[in-house]
């Protein structure tokens, strides 16, 4: 049996303050994208709009429900409020996802672990959890997660790894693929260009490696100090490829720096600019 694919972009993660996803979602109306509804994860804490792309790749706007004084101290809620990964993240793009295969016996997990650990490297993911959110028809969705294992110096400094999302329930329903209407956005936005990282110079190598070790193949550095990984889609967009890229930076980065977009029709950066100086039109 051929190991799964670890290489196919899922969606990416941008974290609005509490409370504020819907009006996060206006705001991404404005810059063009048709914005649908969510809805409540199963651990009730966060709560998230979709945006949906031919690709089907998505973008995921996300909100804690609250913020964390809004829980009693030492309660089971406010404990779990305080130990998510993304508690501390500012807003902005904070995270990223591939497309896991949502099985317990052909662990994802192991098959990137097995890989790193042959180069030398200790594991790099942990073990699946179970995750899920209710849609607003009442529909209940589950997923498997596989997370990337937390440094020891703490769950802010972690290098940008993507997590991994495998549907139990069928992925449809989790990112749905009908009407047609869902992908047609004002933007003219049609699938994702690249994912740009920046991280500090010293942990530029480490990262690389790493990337390999999960996407399968090793990335092409350019002339300019820029390295380069080709990503699998859910729906393939033709000859307008998806990748990842990675440069060093001088500054203390640590995460996605810039999003950008496949378009048919590119709008004025001063348009760009006045919305999210983190997101990029690319026309086709």
């Amino acid at each position: 049996m051929a190991p799964p694919s670890t290489k196919c972009l899922d969606h990416i993660v941008y974290l609005t303050p509490p409370g504020s996803v819907n009006e996060t979602a206006e705001d991404f109306r404005k810059l063009g994208f048709h914005v649908l509804p969510g809805g409540r994860h199963a651990d009730a804490l966060t709560e998230n709009s979709l945006i949906i792309l031919s690709d089907s790749v998505y973008l995921e706007l996300i909100s804690f429900v609250n913020p964390v004084d809004a829980y009693p101290p030492g309660s089971p809620a406010r404990l779990a409020r305080e130990n998510h990964p993304w508690a501390i993240k500012a807003p902005g793009w904070i995270d990223y996802a591939f497309l896991g295969n949502g099985s317990e016996t052909v662990r994802i997990s192991d098959v990137i672990n097995s890989r790193a650990k042959e180069g030398g490297n200790d594991g790099l993911y942990g073990p699946e959890m179970l995750g899920g959110r209710k849609r607003p028809d009442g529909r209940d969705l589950k997923w498997l997660i596989t997370p990337p294992r937390r440094p020891a110096e703490g769950i802010e400094r972690r290098l940008p790894l993507p997590f991994f999302c495998g549907d139990v329930t069928p992925r449809d329903l989790r990112v749905p693929n009908e009407p047609p209407a869902i992908f047609e956005h004002p933007c003219t936005a049609l699938g994702i260009a690249y994912v740009r990282f920046e991280v500090p110079s010293e942990r530029w190598d480490g990262l690389s490696r790493s990337l390999d070790y999960i996407i399968g193949n090793p990335g092409v550095t350019s002339a300019d100090a820029e390295r380069e990984w080709p990503l699998d889609t859910v729906k393939g967009l033709g000859r307008h490829s998806c990748r990842l890229l990675l440069s060093a930076s001088e500054k203390d980065t640590l995460g996605i720096t810039e999003v950008a977009f496949y378009v048919k029709n590119k709008p004025s950066q001063e348009t760009i600019r006045t919305l999210y100086a983190q997101i990029r039109f690319v026309q086709v």
